[in-house]
């Protein structure tokens, strides 16, 4: 029989075998023909679209909409795929609520916006349901081009210069492709291993050839690659996860909120996966929202999510803040964890709530605690292991233009490097850019 959620301390099995399949059913279950024609009819396909320029990878959403609504779904897809050839995976994870669907013109006037998101994924979907690739690759140039990390940065630009013409090594540290596409995301998004199947379907322009678990740094340097390619393209992510900087972080059951979600995203049967009964995740970002729904539906009893400034600041979206609270988990904003408390393993996290001064956050002297058996830290990845000689900005890679670092005929992109903002559609965007400078770059070489 299975554990109840009254069950103390971290443990797998909470709930009966139906409700995980209940719990982690589609979030977004896809459209109908029919309810995709009439989302589409709502369009006014304005000329000069907000939601376009709204849009990361500049996709034509007035076009593509369109040719939905003209029975055309196989042509809206491809349009999608022209900009952005991770379009089925962005209609599922991207924040629309607040890019292209908060710039529509229907939100505008109504509070209601064309179901971009929604519409995106049935056309994806029906042309990769069918046999072949919709892209052809151009003869071949004879340039060979590493990209390293197969996250939604490296897929993009190795697609895209495989479509030019060149030949792709593709490296990945991880047994699978995918980066956080396939590790990062909450089940609940991406139901039927979609993460894979879109990579598969990828992989079917050729001309990519993957090599996983080879690490740049570990089994491989920069200077090696830079030798055996006319170019490089860095898309490592962010592999280290921040401190929480308080007292106690080193207690049992204090857990990275990335690897909790990785590894749900790999488990083969959800009752094996672990989780406490009480839940505290620190953070205010779409992990900490994906970590704390998932902790509810894996039966935690009480789940609370912990962030150091007000609602306004937190990066998840609102309709995932709201996601959150229908969920049943508990969002406490303007407060930071002072320590964690616990023999052992932690029991316990002390906060202090804080105030925004002219200075800077402060911690007042105001303080509450909240039991927990399990903590998850979501406070944001830092760059490790960046590669030797290449200029840093901050804590990531210096780039300028579309992705070109300090070093010649190396570039970057993704989570990485400056100037994204950790969404999947821009890693595309910054991937699907340097693979068009790497190719005109190696053209004008001769």
């Amino acid at each position: 029989m299975a554990n109840s959620p009254l069950t103390p301390g971290v443990v797998p099995g909470r709930l009966q075998p139906d409700d995980y399949t209940r719990n982690f059913a589609d979030k977004a279950p896809p459209l109908t023909a029919h309810e995709a024609a009439v989302a589409a009819d709502r369009c006014y396909f304005c000329h000069d679209a907000p939601c376009v320029t709204a849009c990361p990878t500049a996709i034509d959403i007035p076009l593509f909409i369109r040719e939905i609504a003209t029975g055309a779904p196989a042509a809206a897809a491809r349009t999608i795929f022209e900009q952005n050839i991770l379009g089925g995976m962005c209609a599922r994870v991207c924040p629309t609520e607040q890019l292209c669907e908060e710039a529509c013109v229907r939100m505008t006037a109504e509070a209601r916006p064309v179901e971009i998101g929604r519409l995106q994924r049935f056309a994806t979907d029906t042309l990769m349901t069918r046999e072949g690739h919709p892209f052809v690759r151009a003869a071949p140039t004879g340039r060979r081009i590493a990209v390293v990390g197969a996250g939604p940065a490296g897929l993009a630009c190795a697609h895209r210069l495989a479509m030019k013409g060149h030949e792709v090594q593709l490296f990945d540290a991880r047994p699978k492709a995918g980066g956080l596409n396939e590790y990062g995301i909450a089940a609940y998004k991406t139901v039927n291993d979609y993460a894979q199947a879109e990579v598969a379907w990828l992989m079917g322009i050729g001309g990519i050839a993957v090599t996983n678990g080879k690490a740049l740094g570990r089994d491989m340097t920069l200077d090696e690659l830079r030798a055996g390619h006319d170019a490089v393209f860095l898309a490592i992510g962010l592999g280290g996860v921040n401190a929480l900087r308080a007292e106690g972080e080193d207690k049992a059951q204090v857990v990275d909120a990335v690897d909790f979600i990785a590894r749900l995203r790999q488990a083969e049967d959800l009752s094996t996966i672990p989780v406490g009964r009480h839940v505290v995740v620190i953070g205010g970002g779409m992990t900490a929202v994906d970590a704390a729904v998932q902790s509810k539906l894996l039966g935690a009893e009480s789940v609370t999510m912990v962030y150091r400034r007000d609602r306004a600041a937190m990066s998840a979206s609102e309709e995932e803040q709201h996601l959150a609270s229908s969920k049943g988990v508990r969002i406490v904003t303007g407060a930071a964890p002072l320590r964690l408390l616990g023999e052992g393993a932690v029991e316990a996290v002390e906060f202090a709530y804080t105030r925004e001064t002219d200075t800077g956050l402060e911690l007042t002297d105001e303080t509450f605690r909240i039991r927990a058996d399990q903590v998850f830290k979501a406070i944001g990845q830092k760059l490790e292991g960046a590669p030797e000689g290449i200029a840093l900005s901050g804590r990531k890679i210096a780039v300028t233009g579309p992705g070109r670092t300090s070093l010649p005929l190396v570039w970057a992109g993704g989570d990485c490097a400056t100037g994204g903002d950790d969404l999947t559609v821009t890693a595309v965007a910054e991937g699907r850019d340097a693979a068009e400078d790497i190719h005109a770059t190696l053209m004008a070489e001769g």
